[in-house]
């Protein structure tokens, strides 16, 4: 990797830019990207999969790391000429032309896989569902988001932010902010600033059966989120359904922890 061209020096090389509508915004320094890459690992030999890879920056620091294959999934076919110029022909690269919304990562991964990624901010929230409640667990997940979903990841019952991204995340894993990112440390700066959070699987993963219950209620108590529970709930039982699950039916679904929205999706017919 030290013999390669700057970020900057191969981006322009290649005549390319950052496209608004794939909502890219490149991280283009090092010493960034091998941080970020440090508080995903260590790796132990695992694969490690990427998504929206870009000029490649983070792809350049896990290449350094100890993961054993690295799988760059990128929907932008611009950037696989320059991808493909990190592969050193041990193997350990694999680039996948596609949309990650729609790719079976068992099926790319081939086992037990972390995600690792600087994502899209215009898809960040809809591959983390995804990859929360879908068919395959990931090791575990060190993503960039904008701060203010990530804040939406971690946040405690009370606060601002604490929603239904908040309940699903922390029911399915142990998640943390563990950095964040002025915009200017981006090509081309957002117009917001930008958190890194770690997210590791429970031990014990919910049924499927469960999490599309979680889902459900969560889905009906923060979509009206400033009505009691017994309002907002009722098309599931109200009243009925919180005295069921030990919850107060007046309280309002920010005050809920979410031991009480698992009660809660346990006690759904």
């Amino acid at each position: 990797m030290s013999d390669l061209p700057s970020l900057r020096e191969t981006l322009d090389a290649h005549g390319l830019m950052a496209k608004k509508s794939f909502g890219q915004h490149f991280l283009l320094d090092l010493n960034v990207t091998r941080k970020i890459v440090r508080l995903a690992g260590p790796f132990a030999g695992d694969t490690v999969i990427e998504v929206g890879p870009g000029p490649g920056g983070l792809t350049r620091a896990l290449f350094e790391s100890d993961a054993g294959r690295v799988i760059a999934v990128e929907k932008d076919a611009r950037f696989l000429p320059l991808l493909a110029e990190l592969d050193d022909g041990s193997g350990r690269l694999t680039l996948v032309e596609a949309d990650a919304l729609k790719v079976d990562e068992a099926i790319i991964a081939g086992g037990p896989a972390h995600l690792v990624s600087n994502l899209p901010y215009n898809v960040g929230t809809a591959l983390l569902i995804k990859w929360l409640t879908g068919p395959w667990t990931p090791a575990s997940m060190t993503l960039m988001f904008q701060k203010e979903v990530a804040q939406r990841v971690v946040a405690q019952p009370g606060d601002a932010a604490y929603g239904r991204l908040a309940v699903i995340s922390q029911a399915l894993c142990e998640a943390r902010m563990v950095m964040t990112l002025p915009a200017a440390a981006f090509t081309p700066p957002p117009k917001v600033s930008s958190a890194v959070v770690h997210l590791r699987p429970l031990a014990e993963r919910l049924s499927d059966a469960r999490i599309r219950k979680l889902e459900k209620v969560t889905g009906a108590a923060f979509g009206q989120r400033r009505k009691m529970l017994r309002s907002s709930l009722k098309p599931l039982g109200g009243a009925t359904l919180c005295e069921a699950a030990g919850i107060e039916p007046d309280a309002r679904a920010e005050t809920i922890d979410v031991a009480g929205f698992l009660r809660l999706a346990d006690a759904l017919a």
